[in-house]
Formats: C-alpha cells, sequence, structure tokens
C-alpha cells in the first residue's frame, strides 16, 4: 500500500462519524456488544487500543460486527501491525510515527493514522506522502488552538485529534478546517462496559454522532 492510498482510506475512514471511539477492552466477551451498541449508536469506525491482553481478541470480535470498521490503537512495532492485521483490523492508529512503522503498515497494506504533535513531525509525515494524520496527544499539546495554527501554514494536512478530547471540548476541535474527526473515550465508560449497559453505551454514541465536524 502507497501512502497516497493509506491516507485515502485513512481520511474515507476519518469521514464516517465525527468521534472514533477509542477503545480500552479489559474482556474479550464485551467486544462484540460494545462494537454493536456504538455502531448503532452511529460511530462505526472503532479503535481498540493494544493495551490489554484482551485487545486481539477484541479486534477480532468487533471485525465480525455489520456495520463496524475496526481498527488497532497504538501500533508501536512492526509486530504489533502483523499481529492487528492478523486479527482483523482494517485500519492503524499509532501515537507517532518511526521508519519502521511506517515500512510495516505499508508492507502489510494496512492504512496508518500516524500520531504527530509539532509542525516538524506533521511536516515529515507529509514528506513521506501522509496527510491525514493524528494530533496527539491534543490537549496536552496545546488543544485546539495549537491544531488550528499548525493548520495555518499546512492546510493540506487533515487531522484525527485524541488525547483530552471530551464532549466538553470536541466541537472546539471539530470547529478547524483541518479537522475531520476526533478521538474519544467518553462513549464507552468503563462502568457502563463492565455492567453491560449496552443501551447507555448507544445513546452516548447518538449523542457524539449529532456533533458536526
Amino acid at each position: 500500500m502507497t501512502p497516497l492510498e493509506a491516507s485515502k482510506r485513512a481520511r474515507e475512514i476519518c469521514m464516517l462519524a465525527p468521534i472514533v471511539p477509542v477503545l480500552v477492552v479489559e474482556d474479550g466477551a464485551t467486544a462484540q456488544p460494545l462494537a454493536e451498541a456504538l455502531v448503532a449508536g452511529g460511530l462505526p469506525a472503532l479503535e481498540v487500543t493494544l493495551r490489554t491482553p484482551a485487545a486481539l481478541d477484541a479486534i477480532a470480535a468487533m471485525a465480525k460486527v455489520p456495520g463496524g470498521v475496526v481498527g488497532a490503537g497504538t501500533l508501536v512495532t512492526p509486530e504489533d501491525v502483523k499481529n492487528a492485521k492478523a486479527a482483523g483490523a482494517t485500519f492503524g492508529v499509532s501515537p507517532g510515527a518511526t521508519d519502521k512503522l511506517i515500512a510495516a503498515c505499508e508492507a502489510e497494506g494496512l492504512p496508518l493514522l500516524a500520531g504527530a504533535a509539532t509542525a516538524s513531525e506533521a511536516m515529515r509525515l507529509l514528506e513521506r506522502g501522509y496527510d491525514m494524520l493524528k494530533f496527539f496527544p491534543a490537549e496536552a499539546s496545546g488543544g485546539a488552538p495549537a491544531l488550528k495554527a499548525i493548520g495555518a501554514p499546512l492546510p493540506q494536512i487533515s487531522f484525527c485529534p485524541t488525547g483530552g478530547v471530551s464532549p466538553q471540548n470536541a466541537q472546539s476541535y471539530l470547529d478547524l478546517p483541518n479537522v475531520l474527526c476526533a478521538g474519544g473515550s467518553w462513549v464507552a465508560p468503563a462502568a457502563m462496559v463492565n455492567a453491560g449497559n449496552w443501551s447507555g453505551i448507544e445513546a452516548l454514541a447518538r449523542d457524539a454522532a449529532t456533533l458536526k465536524a
């Protein structure tokens, strides 16, 4: 997969809904009903972070949910990329970007939403052909004002800000012309997941899906 193809596909995924749920799945048994609730609520693009032993099983289960587009987050190594693709991930998300990680994604045909927090990092990725990026950590890096400032000289790059994005500040990001969507974890609170409150999660997803990008 070429950088152009990867960026085009990543852009298409980011345009599916204003919010991409960022999910930390502790129990693989919750994966399918969680994905069903989020998709039913209007959030089809799902990022499962590779932070728990259950993550790859969760990706495999979510990949079977009709209407869902499941990706793997926290990709750090080429092995992460191979494991995510084998589990059924159709896109990848990384907190940053390294040459080895990018090469692995290209070799596996996995569209990558690579992370950047500065103009220099964004320019390096643009130089490689990537113009759809993750802005991370969003709030710690200056929030919407910082991303607006980066967008002024680099209007050809679009972003998905993640990290500290909440119902209170999400719209401030989505109002920016260089933002297509935002990543958020609030749509799947651990307490609701543990309780199996899928209707509550679907309601949170519906509210998030009404935000305007």
